[in-house]
């Protein structure tokens, strides 16, 4: 049993922004399998599942807001009893360009607040994740930034690295190692 978790905000005005690349990605690939989300308040979130060749995997988009992602990981992984070896986090990431996709096995949060609590409440950084470049700006504060929503190229740019995230959780469900989906997917 694997479980796949998009971070992002709820809420339409949080709808298509930039650190919303994890709800994007896990949006993608749910549709693209036919899954349905449902609310699960008991796990703070909403939850899907697919099934592929036999593989099953929960899907989770936490409910809680960013910066409180953990509580609603942990719930899920506790009620579900899944082990931290087959959890998989998408994210955003301000320190790479747009549109490219980093694979890392493990690591700090690297100063993302969602990344930072999912670590307090699973105690451990060893946890698979997606980290989806947004980049930067020189002259909008970092709080603006990711909760503006793309322009059209970088949105162009984006629908690649969904599509590449896609591919990459496939593998990964379907139990491929880590570190060959990473140099399959992880961006030049």
């Amino acid at each position: 049993m694997k479980l796949i978790v998009g971070l992002g905000n709820p809420g339409a005005q949080y709808e298509q922004t930039r650190h919303n690349a994890g709800f994007m990605a896990i949006d993608a690939f749910a549709e693209k399998h036919n899954a349905t989300f449902r609310l699960e308040p008991k796990l703070k979130g909403m939850l899907a599942s697919v099934t592929l060749n036999g593989n099953k995997a929960f899907l989770l988009k936490p409910m809680t807001f960013m910066n409180l992602s953990g509580e609603s990981v942990k719930a899920v992984k506790d009620y579900y009893k899944i082990s931290v070896e087959d959890i998989l986090i998408i994210s955003d990431d301000l320190d790479s360009h747009n549109g490219r996709v980093r694979l890392r096995a493990e690591g700090s949060a690297g100063g993302h607040n969602g990344h930072k609590n999912i670590i307090a409440h699973l105690g451990t950084e060893e946890y698979k994740r997606i980290k989806i470049g947004i980049g930067r700006s020189e002259v909008i504060p970092v709080i603006d930034w990711v909760l503006q929503r793309f322009n059209s190229e970088e949105l162009a740019e984006m629908n690649l690295a969904l599509d590449k995230a896609s591919h990459a959780i496939e593998d990964f469900i379907m139990g491929i190692p880590f570190n060959k989906i990473s140099s399959l997917y992880s961006s030049k």
